[in-house]
């Protein structure tokens, strides 16, 4: 499969699984280009950008397991080819 450069965005509101979203994240590490983090203290959730590059599969494990953390939502986007 060919690899595709691609953007994840991730928002916490409940730190409870944040241990569990950076164990997938280092797990998944081969594929991350960059991450940033954002604090939005006022409204108590925090935004986590991600670059990946990946293949399908591979980009759809990661997203897969983040949608299945409590209190922790994601949306992948790709480059158009």
């Amino acid at each position: 499969m060919d690899k595709r450069i691609g953007a994840i965005i991730i928002l916490v509101k409940d730190k409870e699984n944040v241990q569990k979203l950076n164990d997938i994240l280092s797990h998944h590490a081969s594929i991350i280009i960059g991450r940033q983090g954002i604090p939005i203290r006022e409204k108590g959730i925090n935004v986590i950008s991600l670059v990946i590059e990946g293949d399908q599969d591979e980009v759809s494990t990661l997203s897969g397991q983040l949608g299945r953390l409590e209190g922790i939502t994601s949306k992948a986007v790709y480059a158009k080819e």
